[in-house]
């Protein structure tokens, strides 16, 4: 049997490595960063605050997100949008995503390729 606390921690090494193409994905639509925090965890892709928000910085500071403040409910909140760069990283992301993806399932077939 697995311990539970070993599979949890390589658990997170795997989701670590997608929350970038997730957010992208999940960003098409313009969102805040609660609610990516919602979609994301209804999508399967558990993530905290702690881990959104500095990445939606990054991701903004590499012009991969665009933003703008929505001042008219009575908290302001930042919506961000994916941008075009960060549409075609998601696309090229995606695609290298569906390789892996195969790629492993041949391995776990005895197919090294």
């Amino acid at each position: 049997m697995i311990d539970g606390e070993l599979l949890g921690a390589h658990r997170q090494e795997l989701r670590r490595g997608t929350v970038v193409l997730a957010c992208l994905m999940a960003l098409r639509a313009p969102g805040y960063g609660y609610a990516l925090i919602k979609t994301l965890d209804a999508a399967g892709i558990p993530s905290d605050a702690n881990t959104i928000y500095p990445l939606l910085r990054r991701l903004e500071e590499r012009n991969l997100l665009e933003s703008a403040w929505n001042t008219e409910e009575a908290r302001p909140r930042k919506f961000y949008r994916t941008s075009p760069a960060g549409e075609a990283l998601a696309k090229q992301l995606l695609s290298d995503m569906t390789e892996l993806t195969a790629s492993l399932q041949a391995l776990n077939e005895g197919d090294p390729r």
